[in-house]
């Protein structure tokens, strides 16, 4: 499956989450929720996976954990807060070199409306 189609299923799962229990939750509940929704759609999903950092010959393994990493292609964050901050893609676009993905989504379940909190970020170029 490619990351277009990856994509598609996410945002689609992420909007129905979404109306279905409207903003205010905490993260972790949406964290787990829309992971069980995806695998329920075929998705391979792993969460709150470690991202290490390599930094002078030396590997730290607590450096970061990524939300949830999707077919191995796509990083998703999840956040339910009022309102983003470039600080928020900043992350995402960090975890997506740190691990060379190409691939990522900043889910800000706070929003009103859901359209209003997906944010797709790009490391480089997608083939």
């Amino acid at each position: 499956m490619n990351e277009n189609e990856i994509s598609r299923i996410i945002v689609d799962c992420a909007v129905r989450l979404h109306m279905a229990l409207g903003p205010g939750l905490l993260e972790t509940v949406y964290e787990a929720l829309l992971a069980h929704d995806l695998q329920e759609a075929g998705l391979a999903v792993r969460r709150q996976v470690a991202i290490p950092i390599k930094f002078h010959g030396m590997q730290f393994d607590e450096g970061f954990r990524a939300d949830l990493i999707v077919e191995d292609k796509v990083i998703v964050e999840l956040k339910s807060v009022e309102s983003l901050n470039n600080a928020h893609k900043k992350q995402v676009l960090t975890y997506l070199k740190l691990t060379g993905m190409k691939l990522g989504f900043l889910l800000n379940f706070g929003e009103a409306v859901m359209k209003n909190g997906i944010h797709r970020i790009i490391n480089g170029t997608i083939e």
